[in-house]
Order: C-alpha cells, then sequence, then structure tokens
C-alpha cells in the first residue's frame, strides 16, 4: 500500500470517528434537553441554573478553598480535584504493589509464594465497600490518639487524626528554592508538614490494597505469556535473575499487562465513588449534598455522569497511548 492511500486511510478513519463522537453528543445533548423540558412541564425546577448559585456547604478537605458563600459550580470543582487526588495516588501505590505481588506469586520461595497467593485470594474476594468500612473503623477505634502517634518511618506519623507526612514547602525565594518541611512531634500532637485525614487515609489505602490484588494477577499473567526460550536465552547470556526480569520478561509481558491493566485503572476511578461511604468529600458526596439541598437529582447525576466519562477517555487515551509504545510491531 503506498503512502498517499495510508494516509487517506488515517484521515478516513479519524474523521469517522470524530462524526460518531459527535453524534453522541448531540443524542445525549438531545437526552439532557427531552428530561429537562418533561421535568419543566410537570412543575419540577430544573436546568443547570443553579451552579452559579451560592452552595450554602463548606466541603471538609481539599486542594481548593472552598465555603458555603461560593457557587455550586466550584464545589463540583472541589469535588472532583478531590476525587483525582485520592485516585491518582491509589494507582500508583496499586501498581507498584500490584507488580511486587504478581511478581511474588512467582517466586520459588514456598513462603513467599503462599502470602502472595493468599493476598490476592482474599482481597480481590471481599467487596471493595467492605474494605473500606474495616479501614475506617480501624482508623476510628484500633490506632492511638493523635498525642501519641505512631511512628511508621522518619517522619512519617500515624494516629486517628490521620497521616502526617514530609511536604514541600516554598523558601522565601518563591517555589524554586523548595525544601521539604518534616512532621514533629509534640506534647499536643504532631506539628508541620502535611495533614492527611483519616478519611483519605482510608480511601486511597482501601483503593491501593484491593486494586493492587488484581494487578498482581495481570502482571503475573504478562510474565507467564512470555516463552521459556526468552527466560534460557537470558540464562545464557549470564543475566541474574533480576536482569532477566528487568531486561528480558517485563519489556515483553507489558504487552499483555498493559490493555488489562488499562481496565483495571478504570475500575479504579470508578471505585473511588465509594469514599461518600467513609465521608472523604469527593464528587459523588459533593452531589448528594447538593441534590440534598436543592433537590436537582437529574442535572447532578448527569454532572457525576459526565466527569466520569471524560475521566475514563482521558485515562484510555493515555494508557493506550503507551500501549502503542510498547507493543511489538508484529503486535500493531
Amino acid at each position: 500500500m503506498s503512502r498517499g492511500a495510508s494516509r487517506r486511510g488515517a484521515w478516513l478513519a479519524w474523521t469517522v470517528q470524530a462524526l460518531l463522537v459527535l453524534a453522541v453528543v448531540a443524542g445525549a445533548f438531545w437526552v439532557v434537553h427531552h428530561a429537562l423540558d418533561v421535568l419543566r412541564a410537570r412543575g419540577v425546577r430544573s436546568g443547570f441554573d443553579f451552579l452559579t448559585e451560592p452552595a450554602g456547604f463548606s466541603i471538609s478537605e481539599g486542594w481548593l478553598d472552598f465555603d458555603a458563600s461560593q457557587p455550586f459550580w466550584r464545589a463540583f470543582l472541589a469535588g472532583l480535584i478531590n476525587t483525582v487526588r485520592a485516585a491518582v495516588p491509589a494507582a500508583i501505590f496499586s501498581v507498584v504493589l500490584g507488580t511486587l505481588i504478581g511478581i511474588g506469586r512467582l517466586a520459588p520461595h514456598v513462603l513467599l509464594r503462599g502470602i502472595c497467593t493468599a493476598y490476592v485470594e482474599l482481597l480481590r474476594n471481599v467487596p471493595l465497600l467492605v474494605q473500606l468500612l474495616m479501614l475506617a473503623f480501624a482508623m476510628a477505634n484500633l490506632l492511638p490518639d493523635p498525642t501519641e502517634p505512631v511512628r511508621l518511618l522518619p517522619g512519617v506519623w500515624l494516629s486517628k487524626g490521620g497521616l502526617s507526612v514530609p511536604w514541600p514547602m516554598a523558601g522565601e525565594g518563591g517555589w524554586w528554592p523548595t525544601h521539604f518541611e518534616w512532621p514533629e512531634r509534640g506534647d499536643f500532637g504532631v506539628s508541620g508538614g502535611a495533614a492527611l485525614s483519616p478519611e483519605y487515609v482510608t480511601i486511597v489505602a482501601g483503593l491501593s490494597f484491593y486494586s493492587a490484588a488484581f494487578v498482581a494477577e495481570i502482571v503475573r499473567a504478562g510474565i507467564l505469556s512470555v516463552s521459556q526460550g526468552q527466560v534460557l536465552a537470558g540464562q545464557a547470556l549470564g543475566l541474574s535473575s533480576v536482569q532477566q526480569l528487568r531486561i528480558v520478561i517485563l519489556p515483553q509481558a507489558l504487552r499483555v499487562i498493559v490493555p488489562s491493566l488499562t481496565n483495571q485503572l478504570l475500575s479504579l476511578v470508578k471505585n473511588s465513588s465509594l469514599a461518600v461511604a467513609v465521608g472523604y468529600p469527593e464528587l459523588v458526596s459533593v452531589a448528594n449534598t447538593t441534590i440534598g439541598s436543592n433537590g436537582r437529582a437529574f442535572e447532578c447525576i448527569a454532572i457525576i455522569m459526565a466527569v466520569y466519562l471524560l475521566l475514563s477517555l482521558a485515562i484510555s487515551f493515555g494508557m493506550n497511548r503507551y500501549n502503542a509504545r510498547v507493543a511489538l510491531r508484529g503486535w500493531r
């Protein structure tokens, strides 16, 4: 096939996809518009005009400051930022932990292999909501008081009041001379650094531990998909077990791991909506509070659907681009 024909085929494919997206957007717009007309005809106050009205409630934590005098749209934005704030570190932790556990499931050491297998079988078969409630109970009842925190690592303290960790602080000249502020234990608790609330710690830890069990199986399947001949070739070159895994096995296993990992990351982001059960003010929590204050249930649900759709599309786009880079030419 000539280069010109290939380019025409690519442009045709992009055109068809763009038209399909426009058709879906137009269909969604018509459905929302029609639903709002039906609600108005029945005397129900409807529409998205409430987004510019004062919210009348505050949000307990987050990177975006919000108070009751600010409009609803800013409340939803704060909820979205809190969702991302929980989902991103949970995704990173789950991938790292899941990779280690997946490798551990294939280790020759019987005890290590058994521990990793027990972790996977236990956590992936217990509903995430149950795990979140158990973690919330542990945070509230089993940890020491804030005046007697547990030191997990240098500068990392854990108590009923949450988790305190080192945090970068801007110097006198701005962010360029940045330094880390380390939490220090005092007579009345821990001061300095970043204080992460118990609710935030619960949702991040719950999502990380739960998703890691699925990531472990994805990694294990990817490693097993690499032919034994590749392993023998690495041994013939005199590579150690760690070098074989890093240089030979994992790069080839990525073509199997990445597509399944994409689905798992999508599930993780959507599972973050369960944070409402432990009191973390993410997007769904803000929507529930908004529905209780003005009764705009349809509009709030539509906003939630649109936001999660955009997040899922963004994740899929990024992971598909990465998958195209790691895939072998014969698999494209």
